[in-house]
């Protein structure tokens, strides 16, 4: 073992799993997102389309679902509801373990002038 990595038969490092136990804070003004969509999608009509990140297509605006506000954040959306975040703007995901339920959630951090609009429902990406 060396840091966060296990050393492989072939010498090769494989990445360990590892989930920060317990619940995040945003400060200052920042946003924490959950739910954030990436990859493949399917349409109502059950047509798969495939992931368009790294393609000209996939430079858009995607939507999370507010996990957490800083204590300085006074806009107008709430824990909870889904908001469009500007392309790019948001940080890897860090995933977390709650200690209350035991599920792990792949949380990111935004800044809230990119957010572009709110949704009290889970937007429809088709």
């Amino acid at each position: 073992m060396i840091g966060n990595f296990d050393v492989g038969k072939m010498g090769g490092k494989v990445a360990q799993y590892n989930a920060i136990k317990g619940k995040l804070r945003p400060i200052r003004d920042n946003v924490i997102v959950e739910d954030m969509t990436f990859g493949e999608t399917i349409t109502k009509g059950g047509i798969i389309l495939q992931s368009d990140d790294g393609t000209d297509e996939g430079i858009k605006p995607r939507w999370g679902r507010v996990y957490a506000k800083g204590p300085e954040n006074k806009d107008d959306y709430k824990i909870g509801e889904w908001i469009l975040i500007d392309h790019g703007r948001w940080s890897r995901g860090v995933d977390v373990e709650d200690p209350d339920t035991g599920v792990v959630v792949k949380l990111r951090r935004v800044d809230p002038k990119d957010v572009l609009a709110v949704s009290t429902e889970r937007p429809n990406n088709d």
